[in-house]
C-alpha cells in the first residue's frame, strides 16, 4: 500500500491535484474531482512539498495517512486502534495556534 501523488489518477494531469482517492489513495486533480470532489479526502500542499506546513494541512495529512494505514493493516492490527501516540499528536496539531 502506498500513495501515489505523482499525477491525476483520472485526467493523468500533474498540476492542480487537490484531493486523495480514499479508495486508491491516488491523488485528483480538481477537474479530474468533478462531482465526487465531497467524497475525496482534501490533498494539502505540504504533502506535495508545497510550501510550509502549517498544523492543519500536517492534521489532514495524518488523517490520509490514518485512513490508509487503518484499512490496509486492519487485519496485522487485529482489532487494535493505531498508536495513541499518534492520536496525541492529531489533538495537538487541533489546538489554536498562538
Amino acid at each position: 500500500f502506498g500513495l501515489d501523488l505523482t499525477r491525476c489518477a483520472v485526467t493523468g494531469a500533474r498540476d492542480d491535484l487537490a484531493y486523495v482517492s480514499p479508495r486508491t489513495g491516488r491523488a485528483v486533480s480538481r477537474a479530474g474531482a468533478g462531482d465526487w470532489a465531497s467524497r475525496l479526502l482534501p490533498l494539502p500542499a505540504c504533502l506535495m512539498g508545497q510550501g510550509p506546513a502549517p498544523a492543519a494541512e500536517l492534521a489532514q495529512g495524518l488523517q490520509i495517512t490514518g485512513h490508509f494505514l487503518g484499512n490496509s493493516l486492519a487485519e496485522a492490527l487485529r482489532g487494535r486502534p493505531l498508536p495513541a501516540a499518534r492520536g496525541r499528536l492529531l489533538d495537538i496539531l487541533a489546538r489554536p495556534q498562538a
